[in-house]
């Protein structure tokens, strides 16, 4: 680290549980943001004030009037501009040290599987049950920690999924890939603004303290937040041993030895 990161990261480095080799590993680092919108918005921009060295950004969308009352690394000037680009320039704009791939695409589980592949962190932060599913699907088969999130209405609920730790479950454990979910929109639901803001936060939070190493995750642990009376509840998450997707990891893990 140079003066000026010295500097930047002050506040960090006062951090017993961060300091000098714990920023080290966030400007070391490479975490995959699938989603630029309500939830990818304080994620990118949180993980970029952070010092995570590499942020890869994944949206197909393009900022629209609607998503400003909510996205906040989106303005005015963008509406149109694809909402990577937009929330890129966000990033750049607070941080410029860090390097940011903006991707204006919608990533299949090929793409996903080459896109996690690379990244030691992934952070979930789409709208619709098949992309998690399919992000979940890449995270298990490179062992990646996936940090999920969601919110509605005046509904959010935040998980970890790390495949690398034996007894935690990953997505599919706790939303099966076939069940009857019905993908619901904020367009047509609604979500009150300040929700994404604080489950997007969140995320970011968890995404850092993986990357450096400290605290306790939410791995086996599901929160749900009702907005309406500020109230947190949690579930434990049990990892599903006939679980299709990774379920298979278990049964590839050396067993233990006796004694």
């Amino acid at each position: 680290m140079n003066d000026d990161d010295l500097l930047r990261y002050s506040r960090h480095l006062l951090l017993d549980d961060v300091g000098i080799e714990g920023q080290r590993k966030l400007l070391a680092a490479h975490a995959l943001v699938i989603g630029a919108g309500g939830l990818g918005s304080p994620v990118a921009l949180y993980l970029g004030t952070a010092g995570v060295g590499r942020i890869t950004l994944v949206d197909s969308d393009r900022v629209d009037l609607t998503n400003l009352q909510r996205q906040i690394a989106h303005d005015l000037a963008r509406v149109g501009e694809p909402k990577a680009s937009s929330a890129a320039r966000s990033i750049a704009a607070i941080n410029p040290t860090v390097h940011v791939t903006a991707l204006d695409e919608r990533a299949d589980s090929n793409r996903l599987l080459q896109l996690v592949s690379e990244a030691d962190v992934v952070i979930d932060c789409t709208d619709n049950f098949a992309t998690r599913q399919a992000v979940n699907a890449a995270c298990v088969a490179h062992a990646r920690p996936l940090v999920a999130g969601a919110a509605i209405g005046f509904d959010g609920q935040l998980s970890v999924y790390d495949s690398r730790d034996p007894a935690s479950p990953c997505y599919a454990c706790a939303f099966p890939a076939d069940a009857q979910v019905a993908d619901v929109a904020c367009a047509t639901m609604g979500v009150f603004a300040p929700l994404v803001g604080i489950i997007g936060s969140m995320q970011a939070a968890e995404a850092l303290k993986l990357l450096v190493g400290i605290g306790t995750s939410l791995v086996g642990r599901l929160q749900m937040l009702d907005m309406r009376t500020t109230e947190w509840t949690e579930f434990r998450v049990e990892r599903d041993l006939s679980c299709p997707v990774c379920a298979w990891k278990r049964k590839a893990e050396p067993k233990k030895r006796a004694g």
